[in-house]
């Protein structure tokens, strides 16, 4: 009772005091407990109209916008390469084709501890962290749904390994993934070329502006020249996965398209016949073969080469810096990016020059005693050859009577019938990063170096040293020229392309020039191409009973020879390099060409590889057994023609 009396009593107490306080400051009070009341109940009503407009916008206005994001978060989209298209020979040869090899890829977004991860899948498959590592560090800018591969063609005990592994494993997954097969191997190497991801380069260029991330496409050769027509179209699956990344449902598929299938003008028969007559033969160097009616590239040999095989599924470092670092440069198309002296093959050039220029005739004739003196300097001949025309000239390779035209000729008549034939011209071949020979002039003289030409300076052009550089394809297109009469042919590789139904044509490139040789000059130079090879001259090696083959070899010097012999006979680099340029048969040419050994010193020793590529062909032409060679060098890698010619 005294608890509740004293509760009363200080309740009385407290009221008393409010009333006094009232009293005292009047309705200053009051208002001093309303203005917080009242921001109180604003705030409130604030705070709820912010909750009610942004249920509003998140399931009303964007509601459609974050379904899909629900869905997304089990959803996933996988791409699926397109196989690139097949590439055939003339007789319908599948020479560049597709297999599929098992990837072991990743989805960084899915995984929680990537570094476990990692480590995991290094153990499991035998392969080194680091090398994983480097892998996703390359891709790290990558949008993090996008599947990385990690393991190319996987083994199938690596994909055992992970298999047993894979509930350790979220993120990962294997990939079924087409993959580009060269089936002979290093043979045609640099005319085919090698495919590899694409570049951020050529991902910031128009032409791969539709193209992904990720992707493979052409990187040199014919992958690079017709990617467009080899690529083909990805599709993408649409799969439902759980928590962790695993796939459960399918929800659709859109399939991938092939990329179309291409046919070329080579013949493997003649490819395969003039790398293995370089192996007999055993130098290095270049070969073009063509037909030269239409310009169309029967075979084309750059040695050394490389096995395209090793960039298809990512080329590893080590290999990559080994062939980088090669002083033999295998990844170079000595074809169409070696630069050399032409030597005396050059000897046609200058007949014709001064044929056409109507500076000499056929009959004009020189007598060599061993050289002769030219603007006060002695200039040797290889031996001594007496009184020579100019088919005997030819025949002979006379040093002499072609210094004589080179006095006689002004540098600039020389440049014009030059480029006429193709040399120190871009041959318009169907092949990326051909380099451009040089041939000089006074006006490149003038523009290069400052100074004007001297006449002495012609007297080394004339036997196809100082200044002048050519190509092998550049050789071969001035041999057709001149097998064919005048017409400078456009040489090409792609024939027809397969529309799904059939084959389609590809339209023949225009030649680059159709001018006719006089048939005074085309008569001269034909004998005494003839006599270099059915008589006394130098590319007797390229002989062949009954056919009518023309030719003129050459020696191109490395070092002058006072140099060659200061640094002593020892080193191969220094020796000379040997030509070989050919046609047949005269008058109606249907194979001409140009064979070049590098460091093979004379030209007479490709001559047999010329020889042994037209057997070939004519025995093909008339149904004949393939000449076989002394020493077998490769076996016979590719199945039996399976289609005909469109």
């Amino acid at each position: 009772m005294r608890g509740e009396a004293r509760d009363a009593s200080l309740h009385g107490t407290w009221v008393r005091r409010m009333r006094r306080e009232i009293e005292t400051n009047g309705s200053g009070g009051r208002d001093s407990l309303v203005l917080p009341m009242t921001l109180l109940r604003s705030t409130v009503v604030l705070a709820f109209g912010g909750l009610v407009v942004g249920f509003w916008h998140l399931q009303i206005a964007q509601h459609e916008k974050y379904r899909q994001q629900a869905e997304n978060n089990h959803q996933r989209t996988i791409a699926l390469s397109a196989p690139r298209g097949v590439v055939v020979d003339r007789d319908g040869r599948p020479l560049v084709r597709n297999r599929y090899s098992l990837n072991i890829s990743l989805v960084r977004e899915q995984v929680e501890d990537l570094e476990a991860s990692i480590g995991l899948l290094a153990e499991v498959a035998e392969v080194p962290s680091s090398a994983l590592w480097s892998v996703v560090e390359r891709h790290r800018r990558d949008p993090a749904y996008r599947p990385i591969v990690l393991i190319r063609d996987a083994s199938l005990g690596q994909v055992a390994a992970f298999a047993a592994h894979k509930f350790e494993l979220p993120g990962l997954f294997v990939q079924q993934l087409p993959t580009r097969y060269y089936p002979a191997g290093e043979v045609a190497a640099h005319l085919f070329g090698y495919v590899g991801e694409v570049s951020d380069a050529q991902l910031a260029s128009a032409e791969f502006q539709d193209v992904r991330s990720g992707s493979v496409v052409g990187q040199s050769g014919i992958e690079q020249a017709y990617n467009q027509y080899l690529m083909g179209h990805d599709g993408a699956r649409r799969v439902v996965v759980d928590s962790i990344g695993r796939e459960i449902d399918t929800i659709g598929e859109v399939a991938p398209s092939e990329g179309r299938q291409l046919q070329l003008t080579l013949d493997y028969d003649l490819q395969q016949a003039a790398e293995d007559a370089f192996a007999v033969a055993g130098f290095n160097g270049a070969a073009v073969v063509l037909d030269p009616r239409s310009g169309e590239i029967l075979a084309l040999v750059s040695l050394p080469a490389y096995d395209p095989n090793a960039f298809a599924l990512g080329i590893d470092q080590d290999t990559w810096n080994t062939l980088n670092q090669d002083t033999l440069r295998p990844l170079t198309n000595r074809a169409l990016q070696g630069t050399y002296a032409p030597g005396s093959t050059f000897k046609i050039v200058m007949a014709v020059a001064a044929l056409e220029e109507g500076i000499v005739t056929p009959d004009f004739r020189v007598s060599c005693r061993g050289g002769a003196t030219f603007y006060g300097r002695f200039y040797a001949c290889h031996t001594t050859h007496g009184s020579v025309d100019m088919r005997e000239a030819l025949e002979r390779s006379c040093n002499t009577y072609f210094y004589t035209l080179g006095e006689m000729l002004e540098i600039d008549q020389i440049h014009k019938w030059a480029t006429a034939l193709g040399l120190g011209e871009l041959s318009g071949l169907d092949l990326p990063h051909e380099v451009q020979g040089l041939m000089p002039s006074t006006a490149w003289k003038r523009e290069a170096r400052g100074e004007p030409w001297y006449p002495g300076e012609t007297i080394s052009v004339a036997i196809g040293q100082g200044a002048v550089s050519v190509t092998p394809i550049s050789m071969a297109v001035m041999i057709a020229t001149v097998a064919n009469g005048g017409t400078r042919v456009t040489p090409h590789l792609l024939k027809a392309v397969y529309d799904g139904t059939e084959w389609i044509p590809v339209p023949r490139p225009v030649p680059q020039s159709e001018g006719a040789l006089s048939p005074t000059t085309l008569g001269a130079v034909t004998d005494g191409l003839w006599y270099v090879v059915n008589r006394a001259g130098t590319g007797r090696r390229g002989r062949i009973e009954g056919r009518d083959v023309i030719g003129k070899t050459g020696t191109a010097q490395v070092i002058s020879l006072q140099g060659r012999i200061a640094a002593g006979d020892t080193d191969r680099d220094l020796r000379d390099h040997g030509w070989f340029v050919f046609a047949a048969p005269a008058g109606a040419p249907e194979i001409a060409g140009v064979v070049f050994g590098e460091h093979a010193e004379h030209g007479y020793l490709a001559a047999p590889i010329a020889k042994h590529v037209m057997e070939t062909y004519f025995a093909k032409q008339e149904g004949r057994p393939r000449p076989v060679l002394p020493l077998p060098a490769r076996p016979q890698v590719l199945p039996p023609v399976v289609a005909t010619n469109p």
